[in-house]
């Protein structure tokens, strides 16, 4: 009989700890206060901190990054980029989606070519929030490219 299954990678909790705790420190040395998520594969919530005074509305918008970077395999910043080589339909209609988050801060994370979360961060400038997500991947060995 044909094995209609396969074995996947999943991020720890351990992982997810250490991930939100090092943009945490990221965003503490650039003196910001961040929201940041961490998602599995699927896009699903695995783990959240925010810093006290990080702004309310960065709460949604760091969880959409995490999820927009794992559902894409693509880091949130590289989405104007893309977004110019695609018809005007695609260019309109993909940022109008629910949820998609097409500006710097998240990251997806792979292990070993395998895709297993993502990670989203909100509260700074785009160039800081991609640090603190950045500093996370890194602390897990999945720095993005």
């Amino acid at each position: 009989m044909e094995d209609w299954t396969r074995i996947t990678r999943a991020l720890t909790l351990e992982a997810v700890r250490t991930a939100l705790d090092a943009a945490v420190r990221k965003a503490s040395a650039q003196g910001i206060r961040i929201n940041v998520a961490v998602v599995d594969a699927s896009g699903v919530p695995l783990g959240f901190l925010r810093m006290p005074g990080a702004f309310l509305h960065s709460a949604d918008i760091a969880v959409d990054k995490a999820y927009t970077a794992a559902g894409f395999r693509l880091p949130t910043g590289a989405w104007n980029d893309v977004l110019k080589g695609l018809s005007p339909a695609v260019r309109q209609g993909l940022p109008a989606r629910p949820r998609f988050a097409g500006f710097g801060g998240g990251f997806p994370l792979i292990a070993e070519g395998e895709l297993v979360g993502g990670i989203g961060v909100s509260g700074g400038s785009e160039e800081q929030d991609e640090a603190c997500a950045r500093a996370a991947c890194v602390v897990l060995g999945m720095a993005p490219d």
